[in-house]
């Protein structure tokens, strides 16, 4: 059976989350011209390699960022967001 780690709740079955993509630091809109809010919407980083993701625990309705590299399938940590955690 396949775990991750909830930074609340400790080890659990992956059944239990959901991945909510690739993490992306807040942006503020009203910054951003057309182009830009555009390449921000729509462009992704799909290259393999060590990322940062989104996921969320359904038992314990937590967010969190995992990160993970997606070529050898294996997540490194996980922890909850903080503005400057997210950043770094």
């Amino acid at each position: 059976m396949k775990i991750l780690t909830c930074p609340l709740n400790g080890p659990r079955p992956i059944q239990e989350f959901h991945y909510g993509g690739e993490f992306r630091p807040p942006l503020d809109p009203a910054q951003l011209n057309d182009a830009d809010w555009g390449q921000e919407v729509h462009h992704r980083h799909g290259e393999p390699g060590v990322k940062r993701e989104w996921w969320y625990h359904t038992a314990s309705g937590t967010w969190f960022i995992a990160e993970r590299d997606n070529l050898q399938d294996r997540v490194i940590q996980t922890y909850l967001y903080t503005p400057e955690r997210g950043n770094d």
